[in-house]
């Protein structure tokens, strides 16, 4: 099987991380993967705020309402997009999903955790100190576990219409 579908097809959201770093080189290149991804128009409307340092961790686990596992994983990725791009959610989400799968290429585990429009979005581009141009679309845990997650999917051809529904 290609490597690319194999990590695909393992990818789970875990939130249970073991106590070890994640070298900065890897962070470096699964954030260039987020910045490699494709965008509307090609504007590259994004910015990615890395957080390793426990006190900051920890607090973005206190305004986030369902991420507070985020103060244990090795770090946690911001992804912002501009606010006046039309296609935010969009241009941040295939970002997102970038990071996702490159940090899986690199037996990292993640979590995605929703940004847009909660209720702490705000308060995490203030203490991230990210400039008011930008939104929050997703926070991304990342960690190396040893727990093993297979939440069962939906088989294909439950969801799967060929021509029309």
């Amino acid at each position: 099987m290609n490597e690319v579908i194999r990590v695909i097809k393992e990818r789970r959201s875990v939130r249970d991380y073991i106590s070890k770093p994640i070298p900065q080189d890897v962070l470096e290149d699964i954030v260039d993967c987020g910045r490699l991804a494709p965008t509307a128009n090609n504007l590259q409307p994004w910015v990615f705020v890395v957080t390793t340092e426990m006190a900051t961790k920890e607090k973005i686990a206190g305004l986030a309402t369902y991420g507070k596992f985020i103060a244990n994983a090795a770090a946690c990725i911001a992804v912002f997009c501009e606010r006046d791009n039309r296609h935010p959610v969009e241009d941040g989400s295939a970002a997102t999903q970038n990071i996702l799968i490159a940090a899986k290429a690199h037996g990292i585990d993640t979590c995605w955790v929703a940004g847009y429009e909660r209720s702490y979005s705000e308060n995490v581009r203030r203490f991230l100190g990210v400039p008011k141009k930008y939104m929050l679309i997703s926070l991304i845990s990342l960690g190396y576990s040893d727990k093993m997650v297979n939440r069962v999917k939906k088989p294909l051809n439950d969801v799967v219409r060929w021509e029309k529904y």
